[in-house]
C-alpha cells in the first residue's frame, strides 16, 4: 500500500525532471513542496495531453473516481491499484489502457508492525534523493447534477523489494526514467506496459525511521521526513 508520500520539488523542478511543461490552470500553491502528501489532497501529476500529445503537468486529487461511478465516494478505496490485478478490474481496466500517468515524489511513508499495539513510521527514497515518479491512472469523472468535472489519480503497487520486505508486503510501482515515454503513450490496448510493474531496484532505494507525527494528515512539514 501507499498511503502517504512527499516532495520537496517544485513546480520547475518537476517540469524540468519530467521534461514536460508548466501549466498555468492551477494556483501555484498546488505545486508547493509538501511533506505528508495524503488521500484526498490534491497533487501534481503528468500525462500526455490529449491534444498535442506532449507531456503536460497538471493538479489531480488522490483517490480514483472511474468515470463510470454514480458518486465520488469510491474514492476513499481506490488511493491504490494492485499490479496484478489492474488490467481486469472494472475500476481501473479502461484507464490502463486509455489514461497512464506519473504520479512525482521523493519520497514515501510506510508503517512497520511492532506489535499489536504500535507501528513504526519509516521514509522510504532514492539513496541519492533525486526525483522519482510513481505508475499511476487517471480519470475524469463528471457530476451529474453541477456538470462539473472531477479529474482524479491512484497509484499502483506491487510486490515489495529487499528494502521494503522488513517494513511492508506491498510498495508503490516506481518507473524508471527510460521508461516514462512508454508508460504514458496510450500505444495498442492488447500490448499494455505490464512489464514495467515490478519492484523497483533495492540497491538504488533506503529507509530511515521517522516521528509517528507524521500519521496526522495536518502535520506537513520538514519534521515529517527527519531521521530518528
Amino acid at each position: 500500500m501507499c498511503g502517504r508520500y512527499g516532495r520537496r520539488a517544485d513546480k520547475q523542478r518537476i517540469a524540468e525532471w519530467m521534461q514536460t511543461h508548466n501549466t498555468d490552470v492551477f494556483d501555484e500553491s498546488y505545486f508547493a513542496p509538501t511533506y505528508n502528501a495524503a488521500p484526498q489532497s490534491w497533487q501534481p501529476v503528468v500525462r500526455l495531453n490529449f491534444e498535442t500529445g506532449e507531456r503536460e503537468l497538471t493538479v489531480m486529487r488522490w483517490g480514483l473516481v472511474p468515470f463510470w461511478a454514480k458518486d465520488p465516494k469510491m474514492a476513499f478505496s481506490t488511493i491504490n491499484a494492485k499490479a496484478e490485478t489492474v488490467a481486469t478490474s472494472p475500476a481501473f481496466r479502461e484507464a490502463m489502457k486509455r489514461r497512464r500517468c506519473l504520479v512525482p515524489a521523493e519520497w514515501f511513508y510506510e508503517w512497520q508492525k511492532m506489535d499489536a499495539k504500535s507501528k513504526q513510521p519509516y521514509a522510504i527514497a532514492m539513496k541519492d534523493r533525486s526525483l522519482f515518479a510513481f505508475a499511476g491512472l487517471w480519470d475524469s469523472w463528471k457530476d451529474k447534477a453541477t456538470g462539473k468535472t472531477l479529474e482524479t489519480y491512484t497509484v499502483i503497487t506491487t510486490d515489495p523489494n529487499e528494502v521494503m520486505q522488513p517494513l511492508h508486503k506491498r510498495m508503490p510501482v516506481i518507473v524508471k526514467r527510460e521508461d516514462y515515454g512508454r508508460w504514458l503513450e496510450p500505444g495498442e490496448p492488447s500490448r499494455l506496459p505490464i512489464d514495467l510493474l515490478r519492484p523497483f531496484d533495492a540497491d538504488a532505494m533506503t529507509a530511515w525511521k521517522v516521528n509517528a507525527r507524521v500519521g496526522n494528515v495536518r502535520n506537513n512539514d520538514p519534521e515529517c521526513v527527519e531521521a530518528m
